[in-house]
């Protein structure tokens, strides 16, 4: 196998692995909680899995010259303020689980048919809108790290559960009363700047 041949499968990898990242910060949360605002623009968790699935889905079909295999009103004119921001009532959490599990298939499957270096055509990019499916990708990843970074905070916010997927936290180890000792010393010396 070539570099060349490889290099796809390693950014699917790494793409992988956020995917699984930001479907399991929803594992164990209460419905109420997946749902509610955590920011003051309204970010939670469950929004934040249908705007990466709507994202990917987005990337990888209409600047491909590929079909959605499902329609995504929430991204056409008209559509409510940030609507592929949060899941509305009928909206199951299985339901955006599906959705970006259909994402991440439609993605799989153009890398594997297309090649990175296919042409791409991003619409929203405006004069710079013309590209690669490899310039898309590197785009994907970096914004699913993003979303995932948030969905990281918001999720120790709810339940102080961390880190990439259960059983992996990736923190240095240390017992609950140590942290409590770091936040007040990182506390303490934030108020030395008051």
């Amino acid at each position: 196998m070539s570099d060349d041949d490889a290099e796809p499968e390693m950014l699917l990898r790494y793409l992988q692995g956020l995917r699984e990242a930001l479907l399991w910060k929803l594992d164990g949360v209460p419905e109420h909680d997946v749902r509610r605002p955590l920011t003051a623009t309204g970010t939670n968790l469950l929004g934040l899995v249908k705007h990466v699935a709507s994202m990917e889905m987005g990337y990888f079909t209409a600047p491909l010259g590929r079909p959605s295999p499902v329609p995504m009103p929430w991204l056409e004119a008209g559509a409510a303020l940030n609507a592929d921001l949060y899941a509305t009532q009928e909206e199951s959490r299985e339901w955006v689980r599906d959705f970006y599990r259909t994402s991440w298939r439609t993605t799989d499957d153009a890398v594997a048919e297309l090649g990175l270096g296919a042409p791409a055509q991003v619409p929203w990019w405006g004069e710079n809108g013309r590209t690669t499916l490899g310039r898309l990708l590197v785009h994907l990843i970096a914004e699913t790290a993003r979303h995932a970074g948030h969905a990281d905070i918001l999720r120790e916010q709810l339940d102080g559960a961390v880190g990439m997927q259960d059983g992996n936290d990736n923190m240095p180890p240390a017992e609950d009363a140590e942290w409590q000792d770091h936040v007040v010393e990182l506390q303490r010396i934030a108020d030395e700047f008051l």
